[in-house]
């Protein structure tokens, strides 16, 4: 990142800048931004919320290891729009970052300032084999 500032801190002023957007159309147009990284923490940003609005369970993005992409929200059976394999690494990487854990395996709260709100994500990050998921969980 050319920023080398607290991800975490980036991700709460992208939330805070994207509050009044459509996150799922933010989402789909995030492929055509040239900066990667950057991209993952609007991705993050917008995934938030996203699941702020829509009142999800949990939001989960897959990549496999032949690159592959999928990301699902529990609420429903659909997918959202998913990035494309290399901000998906740089997603799963801002999350460990977050988290503090360069491990296969990690869980923690995430909490994230939205607005005049205070919202506390459960966050997890695994890698079983060629398979990396990072879910955000929502509060009820």
């Amino acid at each position: 990142m050319k920023d080398k500032r607290n991800v975490h801190l980036k991700v709460q002023e992208l939330c805070d800048c994207y509050a009044t957007t459509d996150p799922l159309r933010g989402m789909s147009l995030l492929k055509n931004d040239t900066d990667k990284e950057e991209a993952a923490l609007k991705w993050v940003a917008l995934a938030v919320l996203h699941g702020l609005n829509d009142n999800a369970k949990k939001i989960v993005l897959e990549r496999t290891e032949d690159g592959g992409v999928s990301v699902t929200a529990k609420y429903r059976k659909s997918n959202l729009p998913a990035p494309d394999s290399d901000m998906a690494a740089n997603i799963i990487a801002a999350m460990k970052d977050i988290l503090h854990t360069d491990g296969d395996k990690a869980e923690a709260g995430l909490a994230l300032g939205v607005r005049d709100s205070n919202l506390d994500l459960h966050v997890m990050v695994e890698r079983d084999g060629g398979r990396e998921t990072v879910t955000l969980e929502f509060p009820r």
